[in-house]
């Protein structure tokens, strides 16, 4: 079965705005919850709020919109595993709880709340670019505080304990009326947190987050083919969650230095090179310094500004499939200054063979020195 198009299904253009795709979301799935639609339309409803809920979930993250941008459904992350087995938490995040009651807002789970995302930025030479590498990326994150073993509670004392603003849940609960019936939302609980425990004697080291702030260097596996602002994401290797919560991720953003010589279009490779009048009229064959080593670059005779020689399979390797692109080198002739007197007499009579005309030679400077005291 073909899926739908995300973007159709929001019934939004691919430029939309997140504050479109959010305000498209809202509207569908109001009108396609299932606790809106009963009898013969329940089971229609149902798979359409599934869609609409799967369409949200890629099109509200950045990353992974960008993905299906590139490469639809078929690409790495396009529909996110089950999407209608989150539909309660995208509610939570859009509505703040479900707007028609039956406990929606109640799918939402005490327990260890995830560390943060990270984000930092990575320099690399062009030829780490070009042909990958492993990288070392140091950020200051927070890690698992040792002296209480990640509880935020003191050593020897009692440990957490539940909360009783909320019985443990880590949620209060609100029920008023409205149009739909019954509302009941939940929002987390002020006195925890959302954490659904306290701790009477938190730790010294870490002041009962269980947590603490250090600098950490991490192993990056910089792929071959990368470009400027590739953002490579490193799973779990973020801050860690306040007492034994999961680490989040950490995205590496590349930065790629320039290279003196070669400029990267795509997968392609691309070198201005100069060559002298002479070796351009009568041709030169060249040791010609590539990525990948030395190679004869044969530059015919009469060869013009302009002129491209290609050397096949030496540029980027694609990163989303096989083999490399190629390596272009452009022909800028350059003209010879400076002449020597014995140079612009060859040139000259260079000239007069070719019969073309030429200005007129400059007097020496000697000379003009000599006639101004004459």
């Amino acid at each position: 079965m073909t899926e739908r198009d995300h973007y159709e299904v929001l019934g939004v253009s691919r430029d939309a705005t997140p504050d479109e795709v959010k305000k498209a979301y809202r509207r569908l799935a109001r009108q396609h919850h299932p606790d809106a639609n009963h009898g013969a339309d329940a089971a229609a409803a149902e798979a359409e709020f599934k869609a609409v809920a799967a369409a949200y979930e890629v099109l509200s993250d950045p990353e992974r919109r960008a993905r299906y941008d590139r490469f639809g459904h078929d690409g790495p992350g396009g529909t996110g595993g089950d999407p209608f087995g989150g539909f309660g938490d995208i509610f939570e995040t859009v509505f703040g709880g479900s707007p028609f009651g039956g406990g929606g807002g109640g799918r939402r789970r005490a327990g260890p709340v995830p560390g943060e995302n990270l984000e930092t930025t990575l320099e690399v030479d062009f030829e780490t670019a070009v042909f990958g590498s492993e990288e070392e990326v140091s950020v200051r994150t927070a890690v698992a505080c040792v002296d209480c073993e990640a509880t935020g509670a003191a050593p020897g004392s009692g440990g957490p304990e539940a909360c009783g603003g909320c019985g443990g849940t880590g949620q209060v609960q609100r029920v008023r009326q409205s149009m739909f019936g019954q509302m009941v939302t939940a929002t987390a609980c002020p006195t925890c947190s959302g954490r659904g425990q306290v701790i009477p004697d938190p730790c010294r080291a870490c002041h009962g987050e269980g947590r603490v702030v250090e600098d950490r260097s991490f192993t990056v596996n910089v792929r071959a083919g990368v470009d400027e602002g590739t953002t490579l994401r490193l799973t779990g290797r973020g801050a860690v969650g306040p007492r034994g919560g999961p680490a989040g991720d950490l995205y590496v953003r590349l930065r790629v230095r320039r290279h003196p010589v070669f400029e990267r279009h795509g997968s392609d490779l691309l070198h201005r090179l100069e060559v002298p009048m002479t070796q351009a009229a009568l041709g030169v064959v060249l040791d010609y310094e590539t990525l990948d080593g030395t190679e004869e670059l044969q530059v015919p005779r009469g060869t013009c500004t302009g002129e491209v020689f290609r050397f096949r399979g030496r540029g980027v390797p694609h990163l989303e499939g096989r083999g490399r692109g190629d390596l272009v080198v452009e022909v800028v002739v350059t003209t010879p200054d400076g002449l020597t007197d014995e140079a612009e007499r060859l040139l000259r009579e260079l000239a007069e063979e070719r019969g073309e005309v030429v200005a007129e030679p400059d007097e020496g400077l000697i000379s003009r020195i000599r006639s101004a005291f004459k």
